[in-house]
């Protein structure tokens, strides 16, 4: 399964960027989408898990903001956890992944996820040759036994050439609000743009299961990667629209006698705006 990121390439050959209105009228209809799936999920207790994984900078975030940004944080929720402490270091692996596991009704978004040992683990040296081994043995088969429970689990490797990503990180040097997003690991992983290539191959060649296939979606023009994310994502869930139950909005009630403090007794924010 090939993708851009498989190695440095030439030249850089941009397309013709999806046009913002464009943009933004199929996002609209993809987030109402959206929720009527997050309804059926909660309606039918559907328990799903989907991965982000892929290069630094190709708009894994941007994409799960999309998808998050009018759903209920109570149904979907997002999980990136940070450097295990010492403690979960000498855990199972997956042990911690497992504790984030959706219930029946809830949709887990894994910002990445347990692949941290099959990719930056082994390329940065966090991890023994041991320990990178038996993560590749023992991953397909929990994810098999993830489905075998009745969890839907959806992989997604977001696939960025070698200059967009420069670009982008270009971006984010000169942009304030961005600069946080540029850590000094993403600069050393930059230049083990191969050895994460190889470590990437590695990875699908041993994760890449029928049960829990890898999703490569391109990701250079990132308008284009959120919506043909969300639209495969909605595809793999086959859904129907829960109807709403009628709702009369009730009358305040009466004041019975109640009232209210002086406004100058409260203490509000500045005006301005």
């Amino acid at each position: 399964m090939g993708s851009p990121d498989d190695a440095p390439s030439g030249p850089p050959k941009r397309k013709s960027r999806l046009p913002r209105k464009k943009y933004e009228r199929e996002l609209e209809l993809l987030q109402q989408e959206l929720a009527h799936l997050q309804r059926w999920i909660r309606h039918q207790g559907l328990k799903v898990v989907v991965i982000f994984e892929g290069r630094d900078a190709a708009g894994k975030g941007s994409t799960i903001k999309r998808i998050i940004r009018r759903l209920n944080p109570r149904i979907v929720r997002v999980v990136a956890l940070g450097t295990p402490s010492d403690r979960e270091k000498t855990q199972w692996w997956f042990q911690r992944y497992v504790e984030e596991l959706p219930a029946a009704g809830e949709m887990v978004i894994f910002d990445r996820s347990w692949y941290n040992r099959g990719l930056v683990e082994p390329v940065m040296g966090f991890c023994t040759d041991d320990e990178y081994e038996e993560f590749l043995r023992s991953c397909p088969e929990f994810e098999r036994m993830l489905v075998r429970s009745g969890i839907i689990l959806i992989k997604y490797w977001f696939s960025i050439s070698d200059e967009e990503q420069e670009r982008r990180f270009q971006r984010r040097i000169s942009d304030p609000a961005r600069r946080w997003k540029l850590s000094p690991m993403d600069l050393e992983a930059r230049t083990r743009w191969v050895d994460f290539s190889r470590a990437k191959d590695t990875l699908f060649a041993h994760t890449d299961i029928k049960q829990a296939p890898w999703w490569v979606v391109e990701a250079d023009d990132k308008r284009a990667a959120h919506l043909n994310c969300i639209a495969h994502l909605l595809s793999q869930m086959p859904y129907e629209k829960v109807p709403w139950e009628h709702v009369d909005l009730p009358d305040r009630g009466a004041a019975g006698g109640y009232v209210r403090p002086p406004i100058t007794d409260q203490t509000f924010v500045p005006e301005l705006f």
